[in-house]
């Protein structure tokens, strides 16, 4: 039964398939609803400022590789790169190997979106770690893992 009605305080159980997808969406939510917030407080949406941190730490990195690294899909990179670059907190250079590929690099103006902050989806996150416990978060990344791959080969 994918529904059941607690006797005692007239809440709902649902069964462990339902309950780990409702989850998900309160995670999905809660990034969407931070990054809101982020691009008002901070001038920065989250996936912004997750490409900034990921292109500070890998510098040169292409497009494609990106777009690996954070797992999201090509077409949602280019539009998040288009807009950085426009910002002027991204440059994009031509690949001395391979002219149909640009490299990546922060520029100066960027290094103050990539500095440790309060406010933001990592410290967040950080914070949520941190009190989880080592154990805990390798099992939540095992099964995150699972979860990403299986929607990415769907």
């Amino acid at each position: 039964m994918a529904l059941r009605r607690a006797t005692h305080n007239d809440a709902f159980q649902l069964d462990p398939v339902l309950d780990f997808m409702r989850l998900l969406w309160s995670v999905e939510h809660g990034l969407q609803r931070m990054s809101k917030r982020m691009e008002s407080d901070l001038g920065i949406t989250g996936p912004q400022r997750l490409v900034l941190r990921v292109v500070g730490r890998f510098p040169d990195l292409s497009a494609g590789e990106l777009a690996h690294i954070v797992r999201l899909h090509p077409s949602t990179i280019t539009g998040i790169l288009h807009r950085l670059v426009r910002r002027g907190l991204l440059d994009r250079s031509p690949d001395p190997g391979d002219s149909r590929r640009a490299r990546l690099r922060l520029t100066p103006a960027a290094r103050r979106y990539t500095r440790a902050s309060g406010g933001t989806v990592e410290n967040a996150v950080t914070l949520a770690l941190e009190q989880a416990g080592a154990a805990n978060v390798r099992a939540a990344r095992t099964v995150l893992t699972a979860v990403a791959d299986r929607l990415d080969h769907i």
